[in-house]
């Protein structure tokens, strides 16, 4: 059975491709799990991929992944500057993270410049758009192949 690798999506990401196109683009959430899951695939892992608007969603996931897959690629939208509790379950789940987020956040308001999760990230990509969560995928599968 192959390894697996958490995609964990936050709030408003189910609304890519539609909400502020000038900002995120015109690729959708579907999109985006059909790169991550080809990517994975590329390095013989397999997704489970995960989106919510509930923040107590986002952490039992991270709950549950923790000892079954081996890192998580992790947008928490909006949760990104809020968030504790999130930061707390990633640092629980113990899995490496890698934090992306489509739009550069230090490019927009002040507020969006400080993440909870960076701290505990493996890795953080931003700015890169939808092909960000690629780059994501091969830090976690190098990570991974060097038995880190």
């Amino acid at each position: 059975m192959a390894e697996r690798i958490l995609l964990l999506n936050g709030p408003n990401l189910n609304m890519l491709g539609q909400r502020e196109p000038e900002i995120y683009g015109h690729e959708t959430l579907d999109d985006v799990v059909t790169l991550v899951r080809k990517r994975a695939t590329d390095h013989g892992l397999k997704v489970d991929a995960v989106q919510s608007n509930h923040e107590g969603d986002l952490i039992d996931a991270l709950h549950r992944a923790r000892g079954t897959h081996l890192g998580c690629v992790l947008n928490p939208g909006g949760l990104t500057h809020t968030s504790v509790a999130l930061l707390d379950a990633v640092k629980a789940a113990e899995l490496p993270t890698v934090e992306v987020h489509i739009s550069n956040p230090h490019a927009r308001e002040e507020f969006r410049r400080h993440s909870y999760l960076s701290p505990a990230a493996k890795a953080v990509i931003a700015g890169a758009g939808v092909p960000g969560y690629g780059f994501a995928v091969d830090i976690l599968a190098t990570h991974h192949n060097e038995g880190h």
